[in-house]
């Protein structure tokens, strides 16, 4: 993890419940109940390792209420109604204290086509490719050696990693998450037979992806032939995918 110092008031702060121990408990880091130290902080959200909390040197732990007794001896603790739910949050706060968010701009080495809307807080990494009416929202992040096709679409605070290809036509909404190698907007596999031969069916559908959706690494989004592929709202998919219809 990154150079992050604070202290347990400052973690229940962020996932909320209730604090026991000392509010002043520095904590440098997250990490396991296993391998912990006085500087750490965990969770426990499945009671079979119990043991596992008892044994640990944990300076804050994030547990559910009915373990009051078992950690009330500890430097501090946070009683949280969901503590699986409060560490992903405890997350998702560190990596924001941690990691360094891309300029505004666009890289020398970019290219973008004139047609292309861009907003002016986006930021696009070095030797990616913006084709004719592509369209980048606000605060968006477009990794190294990307490609938006023609009449792309990447909406507000979403970001794309490096090497993402979003085809012709093909958008993704707002605060959405693409890891690295992910093509949206392949064509779908598609022959009709004749005489011993395959003729290609073109694909004449593009693939639509709502908000706050996350693709895997190397994940394959095809295109329909007639009708779009859709991934609606919230939808998360882990790496090498591969969806069509």
């Amino acid at each position: 993890m990154g150079a992050v110092v604070t202290h347990a008031q400052a973690i229940c702060d962020v996932v909320g419940g209730e604090l026991i121990g000392s509010p002043r408990q520095i904590i440098e880091r997250i990490g396991p109940l296993d391998g912990a130290d006085a500087r750490t902080v965990s969770f426990l959200s499945n009671p079979r390792y119990t043991a596992n909390l008892q044994r640990s040197a944990a300076g804050c732990v994030l547990v559910s209420a009915d373990l009051r007794e078992t950690v009330a001896a500890r430097p501090s603790a946070v009683l949280c109604g969901d503590p699986y739910l409060a560490f992903a949050r405890l997350t998702q706060w560190w990596a924001a204290q941690t990691r360094v968010r891309p300029p505004a701009g666009i890289h020398a080495t970019a290219v973008v086509d004139p047609s292309a809307q861009v907003d002016p807080t986006a930021h696009v990494a070095a030797q990616s490719f913006i084709g004719a009416d592509a369209r980048i929202g606000a605060r968006a992040v477009i990794g190294p050696q990307c490609v938006l096709e023609d009449q792309a679409e990447v909406g507000e605070d979403t970001v794309l990693r490096a090497r993402v290809v979003l085809g012709r036509a093909c958008s993704i909404g707002a605060r959405g998450l693409v890891h690295s190698g992910a093509i949206i907007g392949a064509d779908g596999f598609g022959f009709a037979p004749d005489a011993g031969r395959w003729v290609k069916i073109e694909q004449l559908g593009a693939v639509r992806i709502g908000d706050d959706v996350e693709i895997g690494a190397n994940t394959c989004i095809d295109r329909g032939a007639l009708q779009d592929t859709v991934l609606e709202e919230g939808v998360k998919l882990d790496n090498l995918i591969q969806i069509g219809h």
